[in-house]
């Protein structure tokens, strides 16, 4: 059994069922991690920094573990087919291989965040997500590589190497800052994965490895156990390789809890049972602001407008073609006038609140703490964080704590808070059922370009931000938001189209999106595997 072609909703009938053990399907997940994953992400890891000081073997890898927790999955494995065997009932996950972004506290694991201020800290408590996952009986394979505290857009900033490498290129980055989440479903080495979307962490590398990534409705999922970034922002959400998988694994975790007061209490609806009522009536909207990218000028630092790839523009069309075909009505030129100042105002918003979220990693109370001499408690803060954190959390820290300073706080937080109110109100004007364009849910492009070459905008944190121009006012709107694969470009690399809808729409973006599989499912491309399973 390949796990590549085969759906966790499958997986998870056939264990029930008692036609396939859990512990089988460990096994053949563990056999083709150990053959595809390569070295685990590590501190000592510097030296493949350099993909030149990598083995050919090596380069051809994805690298998509930090901890792998083999004994714990077995150990879940042989539970599920003892009460299988019994007669006692499972999980709707039963046996289904899933990897856990290590960003969320799973207890007694090691929890990393992708960084060296974390690397010795073991959770003493388990998210409230992975715990639901777990009670669905799926099996956690490990901790999977991202972006350092999940600031950056490619994977490359963690600071446990190699980082991830796309698996359908391997010169390419996986996206981020769910890299490692999106490639070890792309490359088969689980079927699920638990991520975090702060401005399209969750789409964006899902649209460069070719798989479905869902950023559910701010509060849907509970925050509880996971590492904060930008706490107004951050969602968790599902990865998997298609539509039907990615709702049921949503519906195995959402709901409210009581250990998280931004969790929402409304009642979680049956994903999976959704799916077949299908798009006939649906209002689906194509915006001309999606099609185009505004980002400022290295130079001069004027804002430019670009148009988007014609490949990928193309791709969205030919979607919303594939959905008129099975029902829907397409309504073109929505206005959404304030999408080009997304990433702006993300800029200063996620980074007071990063900088705010990350006072707590002071080398007090656990992590990573300097073993340079110290004279007082201030330069033991000093030293503990010039040597835990990377640039990354030091660039945030720094602009965070000037943008929310006294004298600034008007002309750039305040300003930013302003836009995203903006944001949120051309959503509604989308979606107002009583409004000019009465829309069920979005259609655009997930990113502006295909995955791109590691090293290539690495370093660039404006240029690297701009992967996320289409993902991000969603996080601003806190509406839920999916991409699923739509084809391949010219390189043979993945295309990813996005569906936003309302709040608490997210069966809307399901029976969409499942539409758009079933009608395209005899497509050439859909018969294309990533590189490292050729």
């Amino acid at each position: 059994m390949s796990l590549f072609d085969t759906s966790a909703y499958t997986i998870a009938k056939k264990v029930r069922s008692g036609e396939l053990s859990a512990v089988a399907v460990l096994d053949e997940a563990l056999s083709h991690i150990q053959a595809i994953d390569g070295s685990p992400g590590t501190l000592d890891g510097d030296w493949l920094t350099n993909g030149e000081l990598l083995t050919d073997d090596e380069k051809n890898k994805v690298h998509a573990f930090i901890t792998l927790t083999a004994e714990r999955a077995r150990q879940q494995a042989v539970s599920i087919d003892a009460r299988v065997k019994a007669g006692e009932p499972v999980g709707p996950l039963a046996g289904v291989p899933l990897t856990i972004k290590d960003i969320f506290c799973v207890r007694g694991i090691r929890t990393t965040a992708a960084s060296r201020i974390l690397a010795n800290f073991t959770a003493p408590y388990t998210a409230t997500a992975v715990e639901r996952l777990e009670a669905a009986d799926a099996l956690t394979l490990g901790k999977v590589n991202l972006d350092e505290f999940t600031y950056g857009s490619s994977t490359e900033s963690s600071a446990f190497k190699p980082s991830t490498r796309n698996p359908w290129d391997t010169t390419r980055v996986p996206g981020g800052s769910s890299g490692g989440s999106t490639a070890s479903v792309a490359a088969g080495e689980a079927s699920l994965s638990l991520g975090t979307d702060t401005a399209g962490s969750i789409r964006q590398p899902a649209a460069f490895c070719g798989v479905v990534g869902l950023k559910p409705t701010y509060g849907r999922v509970s925050r509880y156990g996971l590492i904060a970034f930008g706490s107004s922002l951050d969602c968790p959400g599902p990865v998997s390789r298609d539509v039907r998988d990615a709702a049921l694994m949503l519906s195995a975790m959402a709901g409210e809890d009581s250990r998280d007061s931004t969790a929402a209490r409304q009642p979680v609806p049956d994903y999976v049972a959704e799916l077949d009522k299908g798009v006939k009536g649906m209002r689906i909207g194509l915006s001309p602001d999606y099609m185009q990218i505004t980002f400022p000028d290295p130079q001069t630092g004027e804002l430019v407008t670009q148009h988007l790839p014609d490949e990928i523009r193309q791709a969205t069309l030919q979607a919303a073609e594939a959905l008129a075909a099975q029902g829907a009505e397409i309504v073109e030129d929505i206005p959404m006038p304030n999408t080009a100042y997304g990433i702006p105002a993300y800029f200063v918003i996620s980074r007071v609140e990063a900088a705010s979220n990350l006072h707590r990693f002071d080398g007090v109370k656990y992590g990573y703490r300097t073993q340079s001499d110290f004279e007082d408690l201030h330069e033991m803060y000093r030293k503990t964080r010039a040597e835990g954190f990377g640039l990354q959390p030091k660039l945030r820290i720094l602009m965070g704590m000037y943008v929310s300073a006294a004298q600034y706080s008007e002309q750039y937080y305040q300003r930013a808070l302003r836009v995203r109110s903006m944001i949120r109100n051309d959503f509604e004007a989308a979606f107002d059922p009583d409004g000019a364009y009465r829309v069920d849910a979005l259609l655009t492009p997930t990113t502006p370009t295909t995955a791109f070459k590691m090293a290539d905008v690495y370093g660039d944190s404006v240029l690297m931000q701009y992967a996320d121009q289409f993902t991000v006012p969603a996080n601003h709107a806190g509406i839920p938001g999916i991409s699923i694969p739509g084809g391949l470009d010219a390189d043979g690399l993945p295309i990813g189209i996005q569906l936003l809808a309302p709040d608490f729409m997210e069966e809307t973006l399901f029976r969409a999106g499942y539409a758009f599989e079933q009608a395209t499912a005899d497509a050439v491309w859909r018969k294309q595997r990533p590189q490292v399973l050729r």
